[in-house]
C-alpha cells in the first residue's frame, strides 16, 4: 500500500528482558571495583545492540542508555550514601574531566569506559541481488558484502569490506577480473596495523609509488599472446604486500 513505510523496532519485551539482565549484574556488583563492573556489562551492551542494528533502533537504544544510567547513579549512591552527587558525578563519569557523562574508571593511563548502545551504528539489511549466488565466482561482490570468500585472503577479503568494494585511491569499485594491491599507508612493509593497509587496484598501486596523482580510470587491456584479461591470483599476487 502506497504511503505506509515498515518500521521494524525492537519489542517493549526485549528491551526489558535485557535491562533486567543489565540491572541483575548490577545487582550483583554492588561491592565490586567500578572496573569489573563495567567489563561485565560492555559484552552484554555490545551484542545485544548489534542484534537489532539491523532495524530502527536510535530510539531504543537512547531510551535503553537513559534507565541503565539511572540504574548507575543509583549504585554510586548505594556505595557512597553520604557523599554529595557532584563528588559521586567526579568520582564514577568523566563529566569533570571533561569526557561528558560517560560511566568510566581509571585504570592506568586511559579510563575503562562503559560502552552504550548509541555507539552501535545502524545498518540497514542490503538484500542479495537477485542473479547473485556465492557460487558464481564473484569475489569482489561477496568480499565486500560478507568479508570473507574461499577465493580470497582474511586480509584482502576485510579490506574489501571494509572499503565498500572500492579502491581507496581513484574510487571505482573493484570487478572480478581486477588485479588488486594491499598498500601500506606510511611505506613501511613491516607495519601491518588495519588503519596502515589499504586495497588498491594494481595501476592505481603503481601511481601512488611512482608519484603520480592522475585518478582517471585506466583499463587493462588484454594480453596480446593470450587474448585474455589478466584476473587476480590470490595465491601470488592477490596478498602482494606494498
Amino acid at each position: 500500500m502506497k504511503g505506509y513505510k515498515t518500521l521494524i523496532q525492537p519489542s517493549k519485551a526485549a528491551m526489558q528482558r535485557h535491562l533486567q539482565r543489565l540491572q541483575k549484574v548490577i545487582r550483583s556488583h554492588k561491592a565490586a571495583p567500578q572496573v569489573a563492573l563495567i567489563q561485565h556489562l560492555n559484552p552484554m551492551i555490545r551484542g545485544w545492540s548489534a542484534y537489532f542494528s539491523a532495524q530502527c533502533s536510535k530510539a531504543a537504544y537512547s531510551k535503553l542508555d537513559y534507565l541503565l544510567y539511572q540504574k548507575l547513579r543509583a549504585w554510586a549512591q548505594h556505595r557512597h550514601p553520604n557523599k554529595s552527587g557532584q563528588w559521586r558525578a567526579s568520582r564514577y563519569w568523566l563529566v569533570n574531566q571533561g569526557g561528558g557523562w560517560v560511566f568510566a574508571a581509571q585504570q592506568g593511563e586511559n579510563p575503562v569506559r562503559l560502552r552504550t548502545h548509541v555507539q552501535t551504528p545502524i545498518v540497514r539489511h542490503v538484500k542479495v541481488q537477485g542473479s547473485r549466488s556465492p557460487f558464481d565466482g564473484d569475489w569482489s561482490y561477496w568480499g565486500t558484502r560478507r568479508g570473507k570468500h574461499p577465493e580470497l585472503s582474511t586480509r584482502i577479503a576485510k579490506l574489501l569490506k571494509r572499503q565498500q568494494g572500492k579502491c581507496s585511491h581513484c574510487g571505482l569499485c573493484f570487478k572480478s577480473d581486477d588485479l588488486l594491491e594491499v598498500h601500506h599507508v606510511d611505506g613501511k612493509h613491516q607495519n601491518h596495523q588495519w588503519d596502515n593497509l589499504t586495497l588498491l587496484h594494481q595501476h592505481c598501486h603503481d601511481q601512488v609509488h611512482s608519484g603520480m596523482h592522475d585518478k582517471h580510470p585506466m583499463v587493462e587491456e588484454p594480453d596480446e599472446a593470450k587474448g585474455s584479461r589478466p584476473v587476480l591470483q590470490t595465491s601470488r599476487t592477490g596478498d602482494r604486500p606494498a
